[in-house]
């Protein structure tokens, strides 16, 4: 009885995650003549593409795609591997108050974003940079600039999750490699890194999901619009007076897609990075 409810319930929240996006791709196939004057409940009297290709030309969905590949790419790698320096360092070396260390990096994430625009926005546009890496001669504005926030905010989250993960590697393994004089480096780069396939590849699902789709601090460091990420595309799909909802939902899977690729190519890696991560704190 009690395992009937469970799947029942657990179906329920299934539903209430799938319902929003069949009805998003449902919208996206019907013209906005006709949901508007039978529903969007109704049943359709024909099913087009013209939203998706529409979406693709109006909103310049390749140039925004870019913009966000490079910030994504350089941020997501950095703090991968910025975050397996330091977890080794708390999970294998005699680091005095490495706990405490760790427990700081976990509270840093508790720091709600919002209370730091203000003085961010202030800092970034103090910050010289080179012509040829901001037209605006700062930190504001800047590719860089929006790298290194993404940098800050997820590293302590990825310190975390990789540190629980090392310490289910059994110590004998870096023990080994020890007495037969490996150095830190090697220990860290040949033994250890190899093994952590799994938890980099979940987190490197989360973190590719969470920087992608980030509107807050493109917005707030960026003012360019030619450089903003792909979040900010669909702004370009809604008119003045009118706003076509259903060409917003093409657009809005279209800008989707990517994350949902990206999943299902590291889904296997993803569950496995998460179950091993959990099963030793």
């Amino acid at each position: 009885m009690k395992r009937a409810a469970l799947h029942a319930f657990l179906g329920l929240v299934a539903l209430g995650w799938v319902l929003p996006l069949a009805l998003a791709v449902y919208a996206s196939l019907r013209p906005y003549a006709e949901t508007a004057r039978l529903g969007y409940l109704s049943p359709p009297e024909s099913l087009t593409l013209d939203y998706y290709a529409r979406a693709w030309t109006e909103a310049e969905l390749p140039k925004y795609y870019l913009n966000t590949l490079i910030v994504v790419l350089p941020a997501l790698a950095l703090t991968l591997l910025l975050a397996s320096f330091t977890a080794f360092a708390v999970a294998r070396l005699p680091i005095p108050g490495r706990r405490s260390l760790l427990i700081v990096f976990t509270a840093g994430n508790l720091l709600p974003p919002q209370v730091l625009i203000t003085p961010l926005y202030s800092l970034y546009t103090l910050v010289p940079l080179p012509w040829w890496l901001s037209d605006s001669m700062s930190l504001y504005d800047s590719y860089l600039g929006l790298i290194l926030i993404h940098v800050a905010f997820q590293f302590g989250f990825c310190v975390f999750v990789m540190a629980n993960f090392m310490r289910t590697i059994p110590i004998e393994i870096t023990e080994a490699a020890l007495v037969d004089g490996a150095g830190v480096w090697r220990r860290y780069w040949r033994l250890t890194l190899p093994l952590c396939r799994p938890v980099l590849a979940a987190l490197g699902t989360l973190q590719f999901t969470w920087m992608y789709n980030d509107f807050l601090w493109a917005l707030v460091l960026m003012t360019s619009g030619d450089k903003l990420p792909i979040t900010s595309a669909l702004n370009n799909l809604r008119g003045q007076f009118f706003t076509d909802y259903n060409l917003l939902a093409a657009g809005s899977l279209l800008v989707a897609l990517p994350t949902l690729v990206v999943f299902q190519l590291l889904h296997k890696h993803f569950l496995a990075g998460l179950t091993l991560g959990a099963a030793k704190g």
